[in-house]
């Protein structure tokens, strides 16, 4: 390795709740002669209060956690460090999650599930200015960039599909009428290409628009 890298490593911020990955990433990193771990967060909230002290060159950040999700905390680190480089660690191949969390200014999107392949060429090519994307990924997001997306009030209904609540319920709870509803439905089914309510609650699921 190269004496100028290892004299300035890449300095790397781990941000999961999970503490065994958290462990096993930590690990790979350390193993790494061009790279330091600089911190460890077990949430949004923890990392956004230690970014300044630690430093990162680039943070790890899984998306869903309790209090400050990954996509809420990317999104205070990028405005307050834009120097800063984010890679997305995500068990979810999701189109709609990839696309909130690049939004949101992260620099890559990683499955936890090619880690131990990719893990360590993702950090060096985010550190470097470039992007990293999953093909897999990049294919869902191009399959649906040109579809119309649901509404923050198609989501709000669907979820509430998602966790079991019928029509009646739902226009209760939102405090609008059941014809409304259906409207909402009617237009969600068309947009996910989807005929039921079972069918859009899986679909909506597996593309990170709703959470089960």
């Amino acid at each position: 390795m190269d004496d100028a890298i290892t004299a300035n490593p890449i300095r790397v911020m781990v941000v999961d709740d999970h503490p065994m990955l958290r462990d096993g990433v930590v690990g790979s990193i350390r193993r790494q002669p061009d790279m330091v771990v600089a911190a460890e967060a077990g949430d949004g909230a923890a990392a956004i209060a230690a970014i300044a002290a630690a430093r990162p060159n680039v943070v790890l950040m899984d998306l869903q956690m309790p209090g400050i999700d990954g996509v809420e905390a990317i999104q205070t680190i990028s405005k307050q460090h834009p120097e800063i480089r984010i890679l997305v660690l995500t068990t979810y191949v999701g189109d709609a999650k990839a696309l909130r969390a690049l939004k949101a200014g992260a620099n890559g999107y990683l499955l936890k599930s090619a880690m131990r392949t990719d893990l360590i060429d993702a950090i060096r090519a985010v550190h470097g200015g470039g992007h990293h994307i999953p093909p897999e990924v990049a294919t869902q997001i191009a399959v649906h960039a040109i579809g119309e997306p649901l509404t923050e009030r198609e989501i709000e209904i669907l979820s509430l599909v998602a966790t079991g609540n019928p029509n009646k319920q739902i226009a209760w709870k939102l405090a609008i009428s059941e014809d409304t509803v259906k409207a909402h439905l009617k237009r969600t089914f068309a947009k996910l290409g989807v005929a039921d309510r079972t069918h859009a609650v899986t679909v909506a699921a597996k593309r990170g628009i709703i959470e089960l």
